[in-house]
């Protein structure tokens, strides 16, 4: 029988960073501003997880994701922060936690392994707008 994923406490730190928790989870908390670009959150977001990998290699990590702003049609968001959220997140950073909180998801728990082998850079390639 294969052993049920584990489910952190999901404690959301009172500031941006990288954290270690009471439940031995490593927490990451960005705040995306209003002025913040698609390609400046995933930037942040990739940034902290090198950084709680650097720090406490391996421990299992919560992401708490807010967005100010960004508001738009799309769920109560605007497009570049809906795909960032629906289809960006699930595809290049869910597989790097354990577990993770953002506004258009709530809390979610990977149903697979947190993986710990992050590339060595982040490369965001936007559509060409014309």
């Amino acid at each position: 029988m294969p052993e049920p994923p584990f489910i952190p406490a999901y404690r959301k730190p009172d500031a941006e960073g990288v954290w270690m928790q009471f439940d031995n989870t490593v927490a990451i908390r960005h705040i995306v501003r209003a002025e913040d670009t698609f390609e400046q959150a995933a930037a942040a977001v990739f940034n902290y997880l090198k950084k709680a990998q650097g720090d406490f290699p391996d421990w299992p990590r919560v992401l708490y994701l807010d967005l100010e702003g960004h508001t738009g049609e799309y769920a109560g968001f605007d497009a570049d922060f809906y795909e960032f959220q629906q289809e960006f997140f699930f595809s290049t950073m869910a597989p790097f936690l354990t577990g993770f909180h953002m506004p258009l998801t709530g809390a979610l728990v990977n149903p697979e392994t947190q993986r710990n082998d992050l590339p060595d850079e982040l490369v965001v390639r936007m559509p060409d707008a014309s």
